[in-house]
């Protein structure tokens, strides 16, 4: 196991409380990918330094906590930029890695099927491309003309074509998967099956309600993005009709937008779903960070569509507050409250979720 040192910058118009948060949720994707948390350093600065990302300072305090401690690498919170990157590590005399680096290591451990491991490997060619970096006086050559014709070519130009060439197959291979799931999607619709999507931050309990639902035996696991494959199964409302239940991969902050678009064949079962429901950990101290954060993605999908969903609170039965659940019903007039492990509120959900569907239907004008 690595030993690994921490690092957040606490910016301006942040309060401790937020990069106390991001940085517990950093630790916990530290852990999800198998690394030993040795220590958390933070900083404050008006904005990222432009070189080093922290200062020159904090830069020395933590090499010398890297030598003291014997840790493998530092990871920060925040993607870097290559050059920052390059700098820190011949500062910091060790491996560096970014959040990034850190969830796409993570989606790669958490990837099964063919799809799943297309979208990890175009996330990370696309986060690599830019990372690559020449060395002595190769790096001048590559501008072209007299002198780097033929033959001349640099191992780090190849490196780069392979790569393009690798990004457009993957692309290639993701675009006949996303053709046909619309296909798939395109017979359940003429069949009036509708389609629901979990949606909602990682961890939130989204494949023990898929479970809970379909009766399904999904992998669950209480650590960030058990589920990274997208799952369909069949469920019936109440009232009797069929529909299609779909889980999704969790969201995070900060979530890069070239992951999001790596996975949009992925993410086209949450773009093109009748009904999303979003399910929110009502026992997180960030509950409100967190449901912000899946609005910008669904937002960032769906782009400046209309979509239609609903609140789905869980982990009820851990919460010690119970005037806490009148507040957020008052505050969310289309929510429930369940517990997804203790199987409570779940005839609840699948009555509102068939009335939202009626509802629906009857604004687009279906008999």
């Amino acid at each position: 196991m690595e030993n690994a040192v921490l690092v957040g910058l606490i910016l301006k118009n942040a309060t401790a409380w937020q990069a106390d948060e991001t940085m517990a949720e950093l630790e916990e994707l530290a852990k999800t990918a198998g690394a030993r948390v040795s220590h958390v350093a933070l900083q404050k600065r008006d904005s990222p330094d432009s070189s080093l990302y922290i200062g020159k300072g904090k830069a020395e305090e933590i090499r010398l906590l890297v030598e003291e401690s014997r840790a493998d690498m530092v990871i920060f919170d925040a993607e870097l930029s290559p050059t920052q990157g390059r700098n820190l590590e011949e500062a910091l005399g060790c491996k560096v890695v970014d959040r990034t680096a850190l969830i796409l290591d993570i989606f790669a451990t958490r990837a099964r099927t063919r799809e799943g491991k297309l979208q990890v490997e175009l996330a990370q060619l696309n986060y690599l491309l830019p990372r690559l970096t020449g060395r002595g006086t190769a790096m001048s050559r590559l501008g072209g003309g007299i002198g780097t014709r033929g033959p001349g070519e640099t191992k780090l130009e190849m490196d780069r074509r392979r790569i393009r060439r690798r990004i457009a197959n993957l692309n290639r291979d993701i675009e006949n998967i996303k053709k046909h799931r619309m296909v798939q999607r395109q017979s359940r619709k003429k069949n009036r099956v509708p389609t629901v999507a979990l949606v909602g931050y990682t961890n939130a309990g989204k494949s023990t309600l898929f479970n809970a639902v379909t009766q399904a035996e999904t992998f669950t696991e209480d650590r960030l993005f058990a589920t990274l494959d997208p799952l369909l199964r069949r469920a019936r409302l109440p009232g009797g009709q069929e529909i299609i239940l779909a889980d999704t991969v969790g969201f995070i902050r900060k979530l890069p937008h070239f992951l999001v678009a790596s996975f949009r064949a992925t993410l086209e079962e949450v773009k093109e779903a009748d009904l999303l429901l979003n399910v929110i950990d009502i026992n997180h101290p960030a509950m409100e960070e967190h449901m912000a954060s899946v609005l910008t993605v669904l937002n960032e999908i769906h782009g400046k569509e209309p979509y239609e969903h609903l609140a789905v609170f869980n982990k009820r039965d851990l919460l010690e507050e119970e005037g806490r659940l009148a507040r957020l019903k008052r505050e969310y007039p289309e929510s429930v409250m369940i517990s997804a492990l203790k199987r409570t509120g779940l005839k609840e959900l699948l009555v509102l979720v068939e009335d939202k569907l009626k509802l629906m239907d009857l604004r687009r004008g279906s008999p």
